[in-house]
């Protein structure tokens, strides 16, 4: 019973001989982190800015031939 009881303390202890370097790998993975998100957005940016560029144009591409239409239909019906 009391190799268990000196494991169990051991095991308590272990992580606070090093508290140094736990504090340093949570910095170096706050940094990861930060970046990471930073990355995310620039890529959510980008990929909203050419679907708002591509609906755009689709629909100024689309308001140009319906105008393009009426006009046609327009003319068709003064020459008769």
């Amino acid at each position: 019973m009391p190799l268990s009881m000196t494991a169990a303390l051991f095991l308590a202890l272990a992580p606070a001989a090093y508290p140094q370097e736990g504090a340093k790998q949570d910095m170096k993975q706050a940094g990861q982190d930060a970046k990471d998100a930073a990355r995310d957005t620039g890529h959510a940016a980008k990929k909203t800015g050419k679907k708002a560029t591509r609906k755009a144009k689709r629909g100024a591409n689309k308001a140009a031939n319906k105008t393009s239409q009426e006009a046609n239909k327009a003319a068709r019906k003064t020459q008769d």
